[in-house]
């Protein structure tokens, strides 16, 4: 594939948090190399992207779940046409294909799927191992040596400040909580854990999430507050995701499962225990030297070995969710 230099590049972006965190050293590669860059992305995503430096314009796309939805993406394809040179299209869908085809954009770049072979231009065909998320992506730059490249996020010191203001908070007072995982329970520790391990801290507990993962923060925080009064702030679902990411940056530490703000912590260089279950570190890791996995899977102290492991499941399939289950407060305490 040639490269064009000081192309005008739209990145189709993916939906999840941590997808788009995994995306930053591709887009890093192609600023590098000239490119001007724009991400249309879904408006749960966009922080994301304005926390990269390398990103020019973030483009919200409104855009619901499911769907086709192609009279809106008509509209928008016809609002930006002739504006970009190429497309990269980071999804996997038919429909995150169609508005660059729309938007007669010469070069359409992605990987093969979902009958996409006429809106593309350059397809690249799926891997049949899952392969790190981060060379997944940064191949569809078309460059090699994609070994060890590490999504970068920076929040300016500006923002972080204003929000520990409106929250009271102190920079490196406390310690980050994420205990929710979107895909389900067989990627969450246990609350009862979370709990054990909130009261023999020896900093307070910020608890974030979405508003969806608020009863989950809430069971975690009510039984150590009701020892410790004000030793859990539960702000699930009461920040925006700038916030968040300001309150990660500036925690002491971070103690989440397999989730977007754990990347979102690795990528902010924020020391952090990343707690694995039904997934996999080999595909989805924190790509930071200052992550410690826990996954049981590989853990030569645990027996008998957990041969289960990963089975990708939203519910243990077995039942009895020993991956997370097994992992005590005592072990992550030790780790952070």
């Amino acid at each position: 594939m040639a490269v064009i230099t000081s192309a005008r590049s739209l990145i189709i972006a993916p939906q999840w948090i941590g997808d788009a965190v995994m995306t930053e050293p591709l887009l890093r590669r192609l600023h590098a190399r000239g490119e001007r860059l724009t991400v249309g992305a879904l408006p749960w995503v966009a922080p994301v992207y304005r926390a990269m430096p390398q990103v020019a314009e973030v483009m919200e796309f409104p855009f619901a779940h499911g769907g086709l939805q192609f009279k809106a993406r008509r509209a928008i394809a016809k609002g930006i046409e002739g504006r970009f040179d190429k497309a990269y299209v980071l999804p996997n869908s038919l429909k995150s294909a169609l508005l660059p085809l729309l938007a007669r954009i010469p070069q359409r770049i992605g990987y093969l799927g979902e009958a996409r072979v006429g809106l593309l231009t350059h397809r690249l065909k799926n891997p049949k191992n899952k392969p790190p998320m981060v060379a997944f992506y940064s191949a569809l730059s078309g460059e090699t040596g994609l070994e060890g490249d590490r999504p970068q996020l920076h929040i300016g010191a500006a923002d972080i400040a204003a929000t520990l203001h409106e929250l009271g908070l102190q920079q490196g007072a406390y310690v980050v909580f994420a205990p929710g995982a979107e895909f389900g329970p067989a990627k969450r520790w246990p609350a009862t854990h979370f709990a054990e391990l909130a009261a023999r801290l020896d900093l307070p507990v910020v608890l974030l999430g979405s508003g969806k993962e608020a009863a989950l923060c809430d069971e975690i925080a009510a039984p150590v507050n009701a020892v410790q009064a004000g030793k859990c702030l539960n702000l699930a679902g009461k920040t925006s995701l700038p916030q968040a990411l300001g309150l990660i940056a500036a925690s002491s530490r971070t103690v989440s499962n397999d989730s977007g703000l754990m990347h979102v912590a690795a990528a902010l260089g924020v020391p952090q225990v990343a707690i694995f279950g039904s997934s996999s570190p080999l595909h989805t890791p924190p790509l930071s030297d200052r992550a410690t996995v826990l996954w049981l899977k590989v853990d030569p102290a645990y027996q008998p070995p957990l041969d289960c492991a990963p089975c990708f499941a939203r519910e243990c399939p077995l039942g009895h969710t020993r991956c997370l289950n097994d992992i005590s407060a005592e072990r992550v305490l030790r780790a952070l």
